[in-house]
């Protein structure tokens, strides 16, 4: 390639491009998820000389937990858990009270000296499952879309259930009363101030949004929201988790209308970013509590730290897929069917399903935070930490390292071909909208019918690619994605070209025939077109 102006010299034709590795899910060499890894590495680093990290339950609460639930939240589908709201509601509710129930009653059987309430506050704790390990592994072992809404929803609701409960425990146990009453008073009060803070703190930070015409403005106002809605739910006395999971799902459903085109690509760059840090911190700060919480053991006798760790891990491990079973065989007169009304969009999970889901309640930093809020006078308060630690412990390393490969074994049906089908079907039909827009457009005006042709022809070719793949992946009997030579081909081909255009813009850079602004601009432009790219199927 001869580059004018600069004495007529070559340079050395590019070599391919490797592709460019994504943000680690885990590692390639050993199969095991990060989640796991970080873990095992914050334990290892923890019995290390030197300071580790502690556990500071405010930091957890009002830095860490808000941040996560708003960042899953925005990328949540509102309209699904809609559709699956009796099932979300049943298990972030139901069973996060049958569950701190079930683990109260069984330490207090097997530790006399826990009290009942103090039992049930440490029960409340164990009791909400933390979605991001499960996935984070789901995800990248094929779970379906419906069982990803559920494991979402779940996560994004009964962290406010099981905190409430944990206060109400705390309050009982302290103040010595308890009245069923008063406490369904207290829930029903602070989980509907949580719901009306969070869609408060959504109504003003859509009103700024629309007038905030700067991209990086938009992106301050989405970093802040999930704090301005915790702390301003907190400040009232309620459910800030759920104001924030309230402001998020509101704004991520109405994101198409409340922010720019270069907005949202920031945002989601933002956040994705914002999630893999605190995620490897708080798995690295899981992973650093053990030998703390080790320490704490030694005034218990062995065996009452065995039978307490036991039946904490037990109940939690078995009542899940007890309920689960439970709620699916019910009369579907009771409208408490799992997965919600028998109807064909929307049918009850199958028995695979139901083990999968069963199988996704993997704990989380919430559990340790909360545990670690019970006060310093509680009876028994090291060993009761110590059962909430193991709970995590075997559920984000047991559960995570198993999670993958039951999922394979269970082989569920319909998940990428028929995602992949949708899509493919929705950007046909957006293309068909797009070439009548035009077709309307060019009739009215006859400026835009000189240059429509070109127009239209691009968005033909790719109107026939959209409608050919659907009428490959509609005859998909295999459930297995199918790979288009052709198209594998063009994919490579249209990627090297950028490579190339790309390594063109920095020879002209280091040539000083183009400013670094100028470079940065053009550059970026390449960026948008390879982020669209598909990923490069398999040969």
């Amino acid at each position: 390639m001869v580059i004018g102006g600069l004495g007529g010299q070559r340079r050395e034709q590019p070599q391919p491009r490797r592709q460019r590795p994504q943000l680690p899910q885990g590692d390639r060499r050993t199969h095991l998820p990060a989640s796991v890894l970080l873990v095992l590495a914050g334990i290892g680093y923890g019995y290390l000389p030197g300071p580790n990290l502690e556990l500071d339950p405010e930091v957890v609460l009002y830095l860490v937990i808000p941040p996560l639930l708003y960042g899953a939240a925005l990328q949540s589908s509102l309209t699904a858990l809609r559709r699956n709201a009796r099932t979300v509601i049943g298990l972030s509710v139901a069973l996060v009270l049958v569950t701190a129930l079930a683990v109260g009653c069984g330490l207090n059987a097997v530790v006399a000296a826990v009290p009942l309430s103090f039992a049930i506050a440490v029960g409340a704790a164990v009791s909400p499952p933390d979605p991001v390990a499960a996935l984070s592994i789901g995800r990248r072992a094929g779970m379906s879309p419906r069982l990803t809404t559920l494991v979402e929803g779940e996560g994004l609701l009964n962290d406010a259930t099981a905190l409430t409960i944990l206060q109400v425990a705390v309050a009982t146990a302290i103040g010595g009363r308890f009245s069923v009453g008063h406490a369904v008073g207290d829930f029903l009060f602070v989980a509907a101030g949580g719901l009306a803070v969070g869609m408060a703190v959504a109504w003003v930070i859509a009103y700024l949004r629309k007038a905030a015409s700067d991209p990086l403005t938009d992106n301050a106002l989405s970093l802040g929201t999930p704090f301005a809605a915790y702390v301003a739910a907190e400040s009232l006395h309620v459910s800030g988790v759920l104001a924030v999971v309230v402001a998020g799902l509101w704004l991520g459903h109405r994101s198409a209308s409340l922010q720019s085109s270069g907005a949202r690509l920031q945002t989601r760059s933002v956040w994705h970013l914002v999630e893999y840090l605190l995620e490897g911190y708080v798995f690295l700060l899981i992973g650093q509590q053990l030998p703390a919480v080790v320490r704490g053991l030694a005034a218990y006798d062995p065996g009452t730290v065995v039978a307490a760790g036991a039946v904490t891990v037990g109940i939690v491990l078995l009542v899940r897929p007890m309920w689960l079973l439970a709620a699916a065989h019910l009369p579907a007169r009771m409208h408490a069917r799992l997965g919600g009304d028998p109807r064909p969009d929307n049918p009850p999970l199958s028995g695979r399903e139901l083990l999968a889901l069963s199988w996704a309640g993997t704990r989380g930093v919430i559990t340790l935070a909360a545990a670690f809020t019970l006060p310093a006078s509680t009876p028994a308060r090291d060993l009761l930490l110590f059962c909430a630690y193991l709970v995590v412990l075997v559920t984000l390393v047991g559960q995570g390292l198993t999670f993958a490969p039951l999922l394979r074994r269970l082989r569920l049906p319909g998940t990428a071909v028929s995602r992949a089908l949708t899509r493919n079907e929705a950007r046909a039909a957006a293309v068909q909208a797009a070439l009548d827009r035009l077709t309307a457009l060019a009739e009215a005006d006859p400026g835009v019918r000189d240059v429509a042709a070109p127009l239209r022809r691009a968005a033909e070719g790719r109107h026939k690619r959209y409608t050919e793949r659907v009428a490959l992946l509609s005859h998909v009997e295999d459930q297995v994605l199918p790979v288009d030579d052709r198209y594998r081909a063009a994919l490579l081909a249209r990627r090297e070209m950028i490579a190339a255009e790309r390594d063109e813009l920095l020879a002209w850079r280091d040539a000083g025939r183009l400013a670094d602004a100028d470079m940065r601009i053009l550059e970026r432009e390449l960026d948008h077109e390879e982020s669209v790219l598909p990923s490069l199927p398999p040969s």
